[in-house]
């Protein structure tokens, strides 16, 4: 007899896809320089661009390079980095993998900058090139507001300058940022993101002032790719734990290219814990478990598999369907196919919710 997954397998896919990462390409290193004032051009070219990053104007692991960390045909056949080319990414992400909708996740490091002035002007810029190049031009592609984080007031006139602009339809901050994500440092942003329903998406890995492990940075790659998540768990706990989600009930956060199966164990532990020591953070009113199942949400991409479906489909509905959107990666060498990706054994409308509807309805995809 056929096995639920194996009748999934088989069956066409009759909706569009949204793919909740995508990663836009600089052309060439200096491109975003056209997006600067003057000023910021000429400080750029006189004293560089400093980071917490540990090589100056790179990222962390030879993987991010262009020439190491993408999918080995996903350069454009007329020259230029992956994903710096809108026809190549048209073609072969769009229309090959059947995506309605692409968001946007830059990965470039004005959110981090030391200097934080350049830092605004930075993520300024950032924005007005996703448009430029990208949204503007294909309507498919969505953007994402970069803003300097730590600077609360130049993250809020930048989120002012951008909200009424639909092109844009969520927040980009990195989860690694000066202090935990849920000191009240951070809640002028907070109060901004509830306020225009707009969506805070953490994508890990990239830029930070942290390392990814609690314990500094990294000896190898691998344990880097793997530590993914964990920068991820302290944002969701300081958010709950400091009571970001009692003073703005609406937020919502999505926890991108993380992973998601580490959840059920942490929201255990958080709330066994709670329990014990509720005493101590009572601005945190309810178990953790309950501002978990309301507040967030997850990106597919990277999926921690076990070698049975049927025990990652456990942790699915644990977690709830409603909650996990689909994710690409594109164009890094972990890409995931949607047309080939995520086989598990899911009912025909948790697929849908899953790979479309979810996204469709938290970034407002009407």
């Amino acid at each position: 007899m056929e096995t639920v997954l194996e009748r999934s397998e088989k069956t066409e896919q009759k909706f569009g896809v949204v793919d909740c990462d995508v990663h836009p390409g600089f052309s060439s290193p200096t491109e975003i320089l056209n997006y600067l004032p003057e000023q910021w051009k000429a400080h750029v070219r006189d004293y560089a661009m400093r980071t917490p990053n540990p090589f100056l104007g790179a990222m962390i692991y030879p993987r991010m390079t262009p020439g190491n960390g993408m999918r080995r045909d996903s350069w454009p056949p007329n020259g230029g980095p992956p994903a710096s080319d809108l026809d190549f990414l048209r073609k072969q992400l769009l229309e090959e993998c059947g995506i309605d909708y692409g968001i946007l996740q830059p990965l470039a490091a004005g959110s981090t900058a030391l200097n934080q002035n350049l830092g605004a002007a930075m993520c300024a810029a950032i924005n007005d090139w996703q448009i430029d190049k990208f949204a503007g031009p294909e309507p498919r592609l969505k953007a994402s507001i970069c803003i300097p984080q730590d600077d609360p007031k130049e993250a809020v006139a930048e989120i002012d300058r951008r909200v009424t602009d639909r092109r844009f339809v969520q927040i980009a901050m990195p989860p690694r940022m000066m202090e935990p994500a849920g000191r009240k440092r951070y809640w002028p942003i907070y109060e901004a993101a509830e306020h225009y329903g707009l969506p805070i998406g953490l994508h890990t890995g990239a830029f930070g002032y942290r390392p990814n492990t609690s314990s500094g940075w990294t000896s190898f790659y691998l344990e880097e790719h793997f530590a993914a998540s964990n920068s991820l768990q302290t944002v969701m706990s300081s958010l709950i734990l400091e009571g970001v989600f009692e003073q703005f009930p609406k937020l919502k956060i999505v926890l991108v290219e993380g992973g998601f199966s580490w959840l059920p164990s942490l929201v255990w532990r958080m709330d066994r814990e709670w329990k014990r020591m509720r005493s101590e953070v009572p601005q945190c009113k309810r178990l953790p478990s309950e501002y978990v199942k309301e507040s967030f949400w997850y990106t597919t991409q990277p999926i921690e598999e076990p070698e049975n479906n049927r025990h990652l489909l456990d942790i699915l509905r644990w977690i709830g369907t409603d909650k996990l959107m689909f994710s690409t990666d594109y164009p890094h060498w972990d890409f995931d196919d949607p047309r080939y990706a995520f086989k598990v054994p899911l009912t025909p409308a948790e697929r849908q919710a899953i790979f479309r509807d979810n996204a469709v309805e938290l970034f407002g995809l009407k």
